[in-house]
């Protein structure tokens, strides 16, 4: 019996067949025996194989005829070969590592696996001695002829993850630990080998993506929610087989069920929700963030026509790769292809049927969207009384504090910052009574307690900056929808981070003032490649502030996964870690910091400091801001939850992935050393990395307790005219967001639902 009733998926593409499938069964088939993949029952032989009757039920062929159909002869020839390669190295790695629990023979055998592909042509290839080896040499070869450098990089590295993050699958199977939802969806992209599969509708497409824009944000967002659609279907149909047979712990339905303590239906459900989610997510940003992606780069029509093929190439991927699911021998399908969708209307009759089938692809689709854009801001909703969050760590605090908070209250007066700035002409963003009650000297303090006071006063600076920057693009860009105001207001950032540390432009307003002190305080010292890594990390936040202000123009929750990942650089996480790093450039190889492990390390140090945030400021960005910016509230969207169960959840989540913090550093650092033979004093660096990151997530906790930032006292002094110091500007504020918040009152739900509404920030980090 089925565990589970598979649930209605969301299907806004027809799948469509190649042609040359049976061409592509005959060669292939033909190819697998010559790689020594395919054998008849009888012969055991030497390595794995799979029986022909095997074999022919999996049908690749067919996989790659619905998932290419558009692919001429030879190249589906080519990509078919490449899916029946993978398929049995999962096979092959499931047979010899993960049922041995080998892992350290894994790693050994992975790592070898990387001179098997070149990115340059080289004459001393390693000799291949199995299938795995036999077939990727075979396909390396064939593949290289017709791509480029560029493109062979980019799919070096997806094989490359593909294949040795296989790791933290065995890991977690040997140890039977089932992943956080976080951590799975993340790692699930590269073990699921869907980002590889992105990279081969390009070569079944005969394009290729042009190198200015491969690593842009709207094109990194298209191959993450590709993948995540990908991976998730398949969880949900190998559930079964995955979870009774292999004794797999790897997979999104048993994660839910995990995590949200539910039967196997509920979780089968919500992963399905997930997966309309990320779907929908890549039809936005192809809709709405590619265009701009083209102009800006000045990519003439013929690579334009190229990021489109890759795009549709992508769905088509979907479409088929949903149909090869409903009939591979591979999967749990029962009942798949004969269950009747729901119909949300639609005409009926004669001459109906098409656009019946239509509504009912897409009525999960419809559902989930007009959920994310239902939101009514300005609501109120109280405070939030916050369950106990788990912190493990203690509190340290630099002995330099009380200096530190008197010189911040200077440099932030002298940079402007409590200034009248265009956009709010009757008060400054901010005015003295609130910075020092913001207090960011403290949370520097406590974040960087071995600070000398110089560097404590730069670490303090840069958390106003940050937080200024964030509160600012709002009030001055937002209430207008003046996005592109914001972009440029963004690109001119760039200037005054000069990498040879030389003249900037004279700046205009209290972001470019403060920007450019603290870059001149910061570069100085830096190496050039230093310089760059730290420029990077600061523009990916300001950026960040541009795609809060779309979303908001749009009135739109954001997809979960697509939150979490942008909350990340909203917060600055990656420019406070940045400075951090700095600290241990000369003993800690770059190349360690790119690593899996330290990536989930810091990564999950960052979502646990992201979502304490969202827990304190909720009141102030939902009810008195607009916001729409809040782990809360997106758990309570998505799930359709109250705010006190999406509390709780959210709760869960810090504890989750702080447990998998000191599981990183307990089990998998030490293996860490070891694999890199790193040195005494790299060992130590990264060691002393670790526990920056523990005292990072410990003071940003502590601050939030401490400021007044988020108390509701402090929210309605900013919101009450004619109380204390309060500025002008702080009543003005709140009228224009109620104003934008668009018509209330009986009969206005649908003008709410339809409009585009609310001008408030998350705040960002720092926050």
């Amino acid at each position: 019996m089925q565990p589970f009733e598979l649930p209605e998926f969301y299907l806004p593409w027809p799948a469509r067949l190649n042609p040359h499938l049976e061409s592509a069964r005959k060669n292939t088939k033909a190819w697998s025996c010559e790689m020594g993949m395919l054998a008849p029952e009888s012969d055991e032989g030497s390595h794995f194989t799979w029986s022909e009757k095997e074999f022919d039920s999996h049908d690749y062929a067919l996989l790659c005829a619905y998932t290419h159909p558009d692919a001429p002869s030879r190249e589906l020839d080519l990509v078919t070969d490449w899916y029946v390669w993978v398929f049995y190295f999962d096979d092959h790695f499931l047979e010899h590592y993960k049922r041995t629990g080998d892992l350290a023979g894994a790693r050994e055998y992975l790592s070898g696996l990387r001179a098997f592909m070149p990115a340059q042509p080289t004459n001393t290839a390693p000799r291949a001695t199995n299938p795995v080896e036999w077939g990727l040499a075979d396909l390396w070869a064939r593949t290289a002829s017709g791509m480029s450098a560029d493109w062979l990089a980019r799919f070096a590295e997806s094989t490359q993850n593909l294949l040795e993050d296989c790791v933290w699958e065995l890991t977690n199977i040997t140890q039977d630990r089932v992943p956080n939802p976080i951590d799975y969806v993340e790692m699930r992209r590269k073990v699921g080998g869907a980002p590889w599969s992105a990279d081969l509708v390009e070569v079944a497409n005969g394009v290729e993506i042009p190198p200015a824009v491969a690593a842009a944000r709207p094109m990194r967002v298209l191959k993450d929610t590709f993948a995540d659609g990908v991976h998730l279907r398949n969880d949900i149909f190998s559930y079964q087989r995955e979870t009774e047979e292999e004794g797999e712990v790897n997979n999104g339905v048993l994660v839910m069920e995990r995590f949200f303590d539910s039967t196997p239906q509920q979780a089968a459900d919500l992963t399905n929700d997930l997966l309309t989610s990320r779907l929908q997510q890549f039809e936005d940003t192809a809709l709405t963030e590619v265009p701009p992606l083209c102009d800006e780069n000045g990519l003439d029509p013929v690579a334009r026509a190229s990021v489109l093929t890759y795009i549709k190439g992508l769905q088509d991927w979907q479409a088929g790769g949903h149909e090869w699911h409903l009939r591979s021998s591979r999967y749990m399908n029962d009942g798949a292809v004969t269950k009747p969708a729901s119909v949300l209307g639609g005409p009926t009759g004669l001459g109906t049927s098409a656009s019946t089938l239509l509504l009912s692809r897409a009525t999960p689709g419809l559902r989930h969207r007009s959920q994310r854009h239902a939101h009514a801001p300005m609501q109120p909703v109280g405070h939030l009384p916050l369950p106990e969050l788990y912190m493990p760590f203690p509190i340290r605090v630099s002995p330099h504090l009380d200096a530190a908070r008197r010189y911040a209250v200077g440099w932030a007066r002298e940079m402007g910052m409590f200034d009248s700035v265009p956009g709010v002409e009757q008060g400054g963003v901010w005015d003295q009574r609130r910075f020092i009650g913001f207090d960011f000297a403290h949370c520097a303090a406590m974040i960087h307690a071995d600070a000398s006071p110089d560097q404590l006063n730069l670490s303090s600076d840069w958390l106003a900056w940050g937080t200024y920057g964030d509160d600012y693009f709002p009030l001055v860009f937002g209430a207008t929808r003046n996005l592109a105001g914001a972009k440029l207001c963004n690109d001119r950032l760039s200037a005054f981070m000069p990498l040879d540390a030389g003249a900037v432009p004279e700046p205009t307003n209290p972001i470019e003032r403060g920007l450019a002190d603290l870059w001149r305080r910061t570069a100085g010292p830096m190496t050039m490649s230093a310089r760059q890594q730290f420029r990077t990390a600061v523009e990916d936040m300001t950026s960040s502030w541009l795609w809060e202000l779309a979303n908001q123009a749009q009135h739109r929750i954001p997809d979960p996964v697509d939150y979490i990942e942008m909350r990340r650089k909203t917060f600055g996480s990656d420019m406070t870690m940045s400075l951090s790093r700095l600290a241990q450039s000369d003993v800690v190889p770059a190349e360690i910091y790119r690593t899996t492990v330290i990536r989930e390390l810091e990564s999950a140090a960052q979502d646990y400091a992201c979502f304490t945030n969202d827990l304190f400021s909720y009141q102030k960005e939902i009810e008195f801001e607009g916001e729409i910016h809040n782990i809360v509230l997106v758990v309570e969207n998505f799930l359709a939850v109250d705010r006190l169960k999406a509390r709780d959840i959210v709760a869960d989540l810090m504890a989750a992935r702080m447990r998998q913090f000191e599981h990183i550093i307990a089990d998998e650092l030490p293996v860490l050393f070891d694999q890199y033979a790193l040195t005494e004093p790299a060992r130590r660096g990264l060691t002393r990395h670790a526990d920056e990151l523990k005292e990072w997530m410990s003071g940003i906790l502590e601050w939030h307790r401490r400021c007044v930032r988020y108390t509701e006292a402090e929210l309605q002094r900013n919101r009450t005219p004619n109380v204390g110091h309060r500025s002008a500007a702080d009543g003005d504020r709140q009228a224009v967001r109620r104003l934008l918040s668009g018509p209330s009152g009986l009969g206005t739900s649908a003008a709410r639902i339809a409009s585009s509404r609310g001008t408030g920030h998350s705040a960002p980090g720092p926050w």
